[in-house]
């Protein structure tokens, strides 16, 4: 039900709720990946946008950080090219490359820039490019079915370093970070990094209080369908371990794990795909995802 049906008072419970959470995040950093159906169905982009700017109006610190999957297959349809992906990572040849950079760091940069200014924040685009503030190296990926054999991907990345001033400089203005996940190396290479890579290591950098991975899936499912929160690093590794969880789930599970192991204290897997899902998970009792906790 919307919340347009509800009367004055179910409204003002509604508020209510909230503020202990206010209250508990003031001044604290959220990082925000961004990606899947919330990218691509209007309803839930403005609903995103002006979730965002409702938790910087109320004192958090949100950075965003986001995917582009789908526009980026779209591209590659129209010049007569297919996504290639190996253990849930895309394969990017010098072609492809340039063709992530064009949709990331423009197109669908953006277009998220856009949607946070139109619904009243302040929001700036950014690459890793951008002041040199996202370092990265060639991945080489360790083969899952060959051990001891790395795969080249292309030009894939990996995190070296990330300079945490240029976040901090423009959370001082009040402004909110959209950041495409692209790093440059030590010679001005153009490397692809997953999303959920970046936004887990942002968030350990940054001493983020909360990192929340918007997905296609209510969260983390067990191998009957059921939804699974409140788990610890250790019970991750037990469901990677006998194949509950695999395919594009890995990065993002890796990234929720390692910024947990990192000093995060909460990442949040929610499903995207709801309304409205960030303000759901952060600022209600009931939340709409899981919980991974530190410990």
């Amino acid at each position: 039900m919307s919340i347009a049906h509800f009367t004055p008072a179910q409204k003002a419970q509604v508020i209510a709720e909230a503020l202990p959470y206010i209250q508990r995040f003031w001044d604290k950093t959220v990082v925000i990946k961004y990606g899947g159906n919330a990218m691509t169905d209007p309803v839930l982009k403005a609903a995103f946008a002006r979730d965002v700017v409702l938790l910087k109006l109320v004192g958090l610190n949100p950075v965003v950080v986001h995917g582009g999957g789908p526009q980026i297959e779209e591209l590659l349809k129209r010049v007569g090219k297919t996504g290639v992906f190996i253990q849930g990572m895309r394969v990017t040849d010098a072609e492809t490359m340039d063709l992530v950079e064009m949709v990331l760091g423009g197109q669908v940069n953006k277009d998220i820039v856009n949607l946070i200014n139109q619904a009243g924040g302040k929001a700036v685009g950014l690459t890793g490019k951008d002041g040199r503030f996202i370092r990265a190296r060639k991945l080489m990926m360790a083969s899952k079915d060959k051990p001891g054999d790395v795969i080249d991907i292309g030009q894939v990345g990996e995190i070296t370093q990330i300079d945490p001033s240029l976040i901090a400089f423009l959370d001082s203005g009040d402004f909110i970070p959209v950041i495409a996940p692209i790093g440059v190396g030590s010679e001005g290479e153009t490397y692809n990094i997953n999303a959920d890579v970046v936004a887990g290591k942002l968030a350990e950098v940054l001493k983020a209080e909360k990192l929340v991975l918007l997905t296609n899936t209510p969260g983390v499912l067990d191998k009957d369908g059921k939804l699974l929160t409140g788990l610890t690093p250790r019970k991750i590794d037990e469901l990677v371990a006998d194949g509950t969880l695999s395919g594009g789930m890995l990065p993002k599970i890796a990234s929720a794990v390692d910024a947990a192991r990192s000093g995060v204290k909460a990442v949040h897997i929610i499903d995207g795909r709801v309304e409205h899902a960030l303000l759901l998970e952060i600022m209600t009792d009931q939340g709409v995802g899981t919980l991974i906790q530190s410990s």
